[in-house]
């Protein structure tokens, strides 16, 4: 079993988010901490990948069209740790 830790805000970002986007991102949060990240990838939806540049290291999992939950794994403890849920910037 995984577990999953969030930044301390993230409780607040999701108060200002559209319940369809909540709802989604607790989705994410059970098929991490059942089946880990690599379970992510048989979901076509979330289209989890890697990101490159200044977040090198981190991963990327599409919420809807707009919103990202914006990761990293830390395998030695089985820990995944949510940094940010954000808009994507076109």
């Amino acid at each position: 079993m995984w577990q999953v830790n969030e930044h301390r805000d993230i409780a607040k970002t999701c108060r200002n988010l559209p319940v369809e986007i909540v709802k989604k991102y607790e989705l994410w949060k059970e098929i991490v901490m059942m089946h880990g990240p690599e379970k992510l990838k048989e979901f076509s939806g979330f289209n989890d990948e890697a990101l490159k540049g200044v977040r090198s290291g981190q991963r990327s999992s599409r919420l809807n069209r707009q919103y990202r939950v914006i990761y990293y794994v830390e395998r030695d403890v089985v820990t995944v740790f949510v940094l940010s849920l954000t808009p994507h910037e076109y």
